[in-house]
């Protein structure tokens, strides 16, 4: 279920999914969050696209534009027709004398999808399983020997144990 709600401090209407079970509702333009019961609602729907186009409708309304929201197609035969305009990537990089296929397989390695590269975080990662002690100073100094710049390794080390990935116990590291 979908509902078009309007905010009581900005005038702001966005789409709140599950106006049933959800307590709040925070508005995207100025963040005042609301209880679910108490916003007005508009429009409501089980179609998504259904609640996006009444949205559109009453926005154009609210400025005066019921008229010319009226002669533009409904969004989602927009976006089909945003999809088929145009060229597609393949076609747009060989008219810049670009090989499509070495950009795919570039973007292959870059993602980790081929290729002997890897990246800053996988190599902070290997360190501390690399290294005898696996101290910040160590765990540093062996990543920045495979090309990871100390201050991205420290850096990295500490999201890593922010996320669960490594522990700290005692100044040394752990993978888990």
């Amino acid at each position: 279920m979908y509902a078009v709600v309007g905010c009581n401090e900005c005038a702001n209407m966005w789409l709140v999914t599950d106006p049933e079970t959800s307590e709040t509702a925070k508005c995207s333009r100025c963040g005042k969050t609301h209880r679910t019961a108490k916003l007005k609602r508009f429009f409501e729907s089980e179609d998504r696209a259904a609640a996006r186009e009444a949205r559109s409708a009453l926005l154009a309304k609210k400025r005066g534009d019921s008229a010319a929201f009226a002669d533009v197609d409904h969004v989602s035969e927009l976006e089909v027709a945003v999809e088929d305009a145009g060229i597609d990537d393949r076609e747009y990089l060989e008219a810049s004398g670009l090989d499509a296929d070495a950009v795919d397989e570039a973007g292959e390695r870059a993602e980790g999808g081929g290729g002997g590269s890897r990246s800053r975080t996988e190599v902070v990662r290997d360190a501390v399983d690399a290294v005898d002690d696996p101290t910040e100073s160590a765990v540093v100094e062996r990543a920045a020997a495979e090309g990871v710049p100390a201050d991205a390794a420290r850096e990295i080390l500490t999201r890593l144990a922010r996320r669960g990935e490594v522990t700290e116990s005692n100044g040394r590291y752990r993978v888990l």
